[in-house]
């Protein structure tokens, strides 16, 4: 059944005919017409980056929420429904208040242009501006510069995670010039805290940062990162941690939980072993344990990721390298949008096959022959199957113990999760 929630999400969606227009001016109409919910919200921790910038932000929230915090959150996209993109206190936003908000902001906006994810995100600032809370998260939707998040003027701290090419149709095709989207979100005497970064890349972050006076924090100069002994070992300035490993899978995540700390640090808040032991974020190299999905195969290891492009590639690659040694399947659908070739390049040497599928309800699908098409040209193995249900039997009946990664989507991933319970 339809929520009233996802009807006013429908009309939404209508309000302009392009996917893309990066400019803040309708942003500033709306938020206008609302009242300046942005100058209103608790102090706000500002998180741009490629990748990882939702584990980041998670562990981020966890060490906050550990230390007795109260935090709104705003993520996006949402894997199965609407309301996982605004958390207030803590507490993911219910259907009525989000309906109400929803409503006041179609008022708002009356009949003029206005992306999806703008009026969204107006939403997300004025239900923030109705609540007390100690911080809030926000996580950049695209870019940062122009990034429809990018209306605060002085937020408590701006964190930049990894940066690598995406969205190059809107971004730009090289890496300084991405970097100088996402160095956008820097503001003037702001604290900046740099996840792990290329040369290029860290060389305009930087560049920016000394225009505007803005300290920066960055990965290999200010704090370190490392593991020893199955602990994670952070350094600054201040002196040096020994925690737990991160809840979240994968040596990605200890650059991620770096981050993090480096963040939590840098506000003087938090609590590090919180952030590294009660962060939850689904679909991030995520072992799925019960649900429908999992007794179609019941010895088969499940796993479900929602990373899309060469980085997030990589990450897994680098995954799958320090799990037991077990015969990989990979069960993959992606958007015409990505670099293809490029996701699936870094992922061959670990896998035995891949079977390609659609992504359900997706009109910008790859179709599973395409998929196909695209792994076979990176040297894959691959087969066509009409659903993730068919793909996990058939791979189940050739190898009853095998491990099966599903991936190459957020959209897909969301699929998996809401029809996995």
């Amino acid at each position: 059944m339809t929520s009233h929630s996802d009807q006013l999400l429908a009309r939404m969606m209508a309000l302009h005919p392009k996917i893309i227009d990066l400019t803040l001016d309708r942003m500033w109409r709306i938020l206008y017409a609302l009242g300046d919910p942005q100058t209103r919200i608790p102090p706000v921790i500002h998180v741009a980056g490629t990748n990882g910038k939702g584990s980041t932000q998670a562990m981020i929230r966890a060490g906050l929420e550990g230390a007795g915090l109260t935090t709104h959150a705003y993520t996006s996209p949402h894997l199965a429904r609407f309301h996982e993109r605004i958390r207030l206190a803590g507490e993911l936003i219910d259907e009525d208040h989000l309906s109400r908000i929803l409503d006041t902001c179609l008022a708002a906006n009356g009949p003029d242009p206005i992306t999806y994810f703008e009026i969204t995100t107006a939403a997300a600032l004025h239900a923030f501006a109705q609540m007390p809370a100690d911080y809030t998260l926000l996580e950049v939707g695209l870019g940062g510069r122009l990034d429809a998040t990018n209306v605060i003027d002085a937020p408590a701290l701006s964190v930049i995670t990894p940066i690598d090419l995406d969205h190059q149709q809107f971004l730009g095709d090289t890496l300084e010039a991405i970097a100088g989207e996402k160095a956008g979100i820097i503001k003037r005497g702001i604290p900046v805290v740099v996840g792990p970064q290329q040369d290029e890349a860290l060389e305009v972050i930087e560049a920016r940062a000394a225009r505007l006076g803005a300290p920066v924090i960055a990965h290999g100069q200010h704090w370190h990162v490392t593991t020893e002994r199955e602990r994670l070992i952070f350094q600054d300035e201040t002196g040096l941690l020994d925690l737990p490993l991160p809840s979240l899978a994968g040596p990605h995540q200890i650059q991620n939980a770096g981050t993090a700390l480096a963040a939590l640090r840098t506000l003087g808040v938090g609590d590090a072993d919180a952030a590294m032991t009660d962060t939850i974020w689904p679909a991030r190299m995520q072992k799925l344990r019960h649900g429908p999905l999992t007794e179609v195969a019941p010895s088969v290891e499940l796993w479900l990721d929602g990373g899309h492009n060469p980085h997030a590639a990589r990450a897994i690659a680098a995954t799958l390298e320090t799990l037991p040694k077990r015969p990989t399947y990979l069960i993959c659908g992606m958007l015409n949008t990505k670099d293809v070739t490029g996701y699936m390049a870094p992922l061959v040497p670990w896998v035995e096959s891949l079977t390609a599928v659609s992504i359900p309800g997706q009109t910008a699908t790859l179709s599973a022959e395409e998929t196909a098409e695209a792994a076979r040209s990176v040297g894959l193995t691959t087969r066509i199957a009409p659903g993730v249900d068919a793909a996990l039997t058939e791979i189940a009946v050739d190898d009853p113990r095998a491990r099966v990664l599903i991936c190459g989507s957020l959209y897909l991933a969301g699929e998996i999760l809401k029809t996995n319970g």
